[in-house]
């Protein structure tokens, strides 16, 4: 099969196309033909040597795949409600940028109703993350507010409309006017241009003082003060990424006064059984969504295998909206 593989650690031009023995579906897996793969920030850490792939998945990037169920492990496929032919979208820890993809069949979803396998290959990773963060561990609730930092990424567009799907008041930051317009196109309530206004005010002035219910953060270092102080009282801060660094100040006084909570997590060194459970959620609570074009999924850019560097490129300039996907069909 085809493959596009990290040929050693670099910049995106380390990207390259190679041919490697398909893969076979194990006990609990099916094997899917790739129609698409999407492209997440991961995947970039993973190419810089930054983000090494937990033991035993593939080496190969890509955490999100749509396409075909090809082969399989019968009985779980039953159970599941699968069979060989179905058009599905998966999560997976490895593996995804490439012609056949063995997923695990918790982590499979069917393709919502009218959506296109490009569009469905956009979704597994920024669904799971959004759902498992900002609504298990943040707890968000109808009537509270959602602050998400980067509202234009994957990520952001993601929580944008599931936020607002779920009755709650959604305030974004984003890099720069056009982008904040695009996340008020897709249902913010309040963008802030974080290069020329501090959010840390314009949260408290926009919610007249009481500040953010739960706060999505992409960025942590010196962000995790200012947001402390931006977050209402009973607050929960979630952190999922660590763009500005690991390292961060903690004011132990507002943590007690305000009764805060702040956690975070990672996705992909999580059992089957953590994603599966999320994977039932979603499908449970969202694809309905999806299927009713309630919520809809927000393609940037698609790229062919072979220009997987572009795909690349495009993620680290930050000037895309929504998501970027590899599309095999253009190979």
């Amino acid at each position: 099969m085809n493959v596009i593989e990290i040929s050693s650690f670099g910049s995106p031009d380390v990207l390259r196309l190679a041919q490697r023995p398909a893969p076979v579906a194990g006990v609990g897996e099916v094997l899917i033909r790739v129609s698409a793969s999407g492209v997440n920030r991961p995947d970039v850490l993973q190419r810089a040597g930054a983000y090494p792939p937990p033991a035993g998945a593939s080496d190969i990037p890509g955490l999100e795949v749509a396409g075909t169920i090809v082969d399989g492990d019968s009985a779980a496929m039953h159970d599941a409600g699968l069979r060989v032919g179905d058009r599905v979208c998966a999560l997976v820890a490895g593996g995804g940028y490439a012609e056949l993809c063995v997923a695990p069949v918790g982590q499979c979803l069917p393709v919502p109703t009218g959506l296109t396998d490009v569009e469905a290959a956009s979704l597994p990773e920024t669904f799971f993350t959004v759902w498992s963060n900002v609504f298990d561990r943040g707890r968000l609730q109808s009537g509270e507010t959602l602050l998400v930092q980067g509202g234009s990424s994957g990520i952001g567009v993601t929580a944008i409309q599931l936020a607002k799907a779920m009755g709650a008041t959604v305030i974004v930051t984003a890099g720069n006017d056009a982008k904040c317009a695009a996340c008020i196109g897709l249902g913010a309530d309040h963008a802030i241009n974080y290069r020329s206004q501090d959010f840390q005010a314009e949260v408290v002035r926009l919610t007249d003082g009481r500040g953010a219910d739960v706060i999505l953060d992409m960025v942590a270092g010196d962000y995790v003060a200012k947001e402390m102080g931006c977050l209402a009282e009973d607050g929960r801060l979630v952190i999922i990424a660590v763009q500005g660094g690991v390292q961060c100040e903690v004011n132990a006084g507002v943590l007690m006064r305000k009764r805060l909570t702040i956690t975070g997590s990672t996705l992909r060194a999580r059992p089957v059984a953590f994603k599966a459970s999320i994977a039932k959620a979603c499908l449970a609570q969202v694809w309905p969504l999806l299927a009713s074009g309630r919520i809809k999924p927000v393609v940037h850019s698609t790229f062919g295998p072979g220009e997987a560097s572009q795909a690349h490129a495009l993620m680290e300039s930050n000037a895309h909206i929504g998501k970027i996907v590899l599309n095999w069909s253009a190979a």
